[in-house]
């Protein structure tokens, strides 16, 4: 006889593991498990590969340390724009219908479906019209330190979206409409009511676009280029360690990058709360 689902602490409980379970759950791991042990021999690859020595060395550096100082800088002022962005798009797209809204919806997910490269040669093309030429006669943008925050905004700003959406569509209406009929406005049921209650999607929308952003390279690499002191972040610094054949310095900035997606991987899943985890488990006793 099949064992009933028990539920312990929200997560359904199935308990014993039959025979043909353990062969069907063993055959998943084994193959989930290749791509597992390939990610860790990849980092184990880089760290085995260069030495505290190296690192040490890396960080001497002043073209690394300016790389770090703009990717930090970048990176902060890309989330703060790309959160000023996604609440009210994430908002909109989760709590109304109109018209096109099945195309706007398409639309914002370009920045992930195309390829980096793209992305900056379109915003090249953009700034050599007419407008964008006398703005930038005023403001330079092209290959300059605004380039890359508007090169990483483009694709951040995209994965921010998609969480506040989900992160406000998870937010029953009811609430609104509660508040509404108590008299607040619906501008005052957004910031008194929505918003705390999207306080851990947004902190998970901010790390995202921020990690993002601190792993772009291709489109800044087109719009922005890669000029030592002027426009190198991080991922251009592993480029131009590259091109010159400083593979233990390319390697060192490689670890450091990943030490920070790390970190905020580790924030997201502590920020998300239940939201990020899966529903629905089974409890494997």
């Amino acid at each position: 006889m099949t064992p009933e689902p028990q539920v312990s602490e929200g997560i359904p409980t199935v308990r014993p593991i039959q025979g043909s379970d353990r062969r069907f759950l063993s055959a998943l791991v084994v193959l989930g498990g290749g791509y597992v042990v390939l990610l860790l021999a990849m980092v184990a690859a880089d760290l085995f590969y260069t030495t505290p020595g190296h690192l040490w060395r890396a960080l001497g550096s002043e073209e690394i340390r300016y790389a770090i100082r703009l990717s930090l800088l970048s990176c902060t002022l890309t989330t703060l724009l790309s959160l000023w962005v996604a609440v009210p798009i994430g908002y909109l797209m989760a709590r109304f219908e109109f018209p096109g809204r099945s195309l706007l919806d398409a639309l914002l997910d370009i920045p992930i479906v195309l390829p980096p490269l793209v992305i900056g040669l379109s915003l090249l093309i953009l700034f050599q019209t007419a407008p964008l030429r006398r703005l930038e006669a005023v403001f330079p943008v092209t290959y300059a330190v605004p380039s890359v925050i508007l090169a990483q905004f483009m694709v951040a700003c995209a994965f921010a979206v998609r969480t506040l959406r989900n992160t406000f569509a998870q937010i029953p209406p009811r609430q609104e409409q509660v508040a509404m009929t108590l008299g607040c406005s619906r501008s005052q049921a957004f910031w008194r009511v929505v918003l705390p209650s999207a306080r851990p999607g947004i902190l998970t929308a901010a790390t995202l676009a921020w990690a993002r952003a601190l792993g772009e390279f291709g489109p800044i690499l087109v719009f922005s280029g890669a000029t030592r002191m002027k426009t190198e972040v991080l991922p251009t610094t592993v480029f131009l360690e590259l091109s010159v054949g400083r593979l233990e310095a390319a390697v060192a900035v490689s670890l450091l990058m990943m030490g920070s997606a790390v970190l905020a991987l580790l924030l997201v899943r502590t920020w998300g709360g239940s939201g990020l985890r899966g529903r629905g488990a089974f409890r494997l006793e």
